[in-house]
């Protein structure tokens, strides 16, 4: 295993600002595929494996992640007289740009990561295994950007872990406006 995975090359972040983009990474079967390759590249056969769902599924959804531009072949093997593709992801972290959509085109809703973490840690939360934190500060939006950017460092971090254990681990991690009471200010 890596010591530093994937097995393969690829970028540390990319911008998503094709609405085909976003909703190719908003379907949960392509989210998973895409988490599957953040430790090592695979075939097609082998995610379909991994996931257990048939293959002609699968090969669509990595056919429609490829053409987002979000999954490349990184190599290829010979297997008998047929050529074995393994499919890495283009970069570590995929996020929706700020910019807007092209002239004539919606940008779809970006997915909501934090609903997807309520649901796979409801288990973890009955067994007493789930840890987090919650705070609130009044800040600047400038703040707000720094303080993103150090988060986003934590999950390349996170990302780039020795894959061990048998156990995979969520990581859910955000910044948010809230529409929280403030304290007047004290003159």
């Amino acid at each position: 295993m890596a010591d530093n995975p994937p097995d393969y090359e690829l970028a540390d972040r990319m911008a998503l600002t094709e609405p085909g983009q976003v909703r190719a990474i908003g379907h949960p079967l392509r989210t998973t595929i895409l988490q599957l390759l953040h430790e090592r590249a695979a075939t097609v056969t082998e995610l379909a494996a991994a996931v257990e769902r048939p293959k002609s599924t699968v090969a669509h959804h990595v056919e429609v992640l490829t053409r987002a531009g979000l999954l490349r072949v990184v190599r290829t093997r010979k297997v008998r007289a047929i050529e074995e593709r393994f499919y890495g992801r283009t970069a570590r972290l995929f996020f929706v740009a700020a910019e807007p959509a092209p002239a004539g085109e919606e940008m779809p809703v970006d997915f909501n990561d934090f609903e997807v973490a309520a649901r796979e840690s409801a288990a973890a939360f009955e067994q007493r295994r789930l840890w987090g934190f919650i705070r609130h500060a009044r800040i600047s939006e400038d703040q707000a950007s720094r303080f993103w950017d150090r988060m986003a460092d934590l999950v390349a971090e996170f990302d780039r872990m020795p894959r061990s254990g048998e156990t995979v681990y969520g990581f859910a991690i955000g910044i948010y406006p809230t529409d929280h009471p403030v304290l007047p200010v004290v003159e």
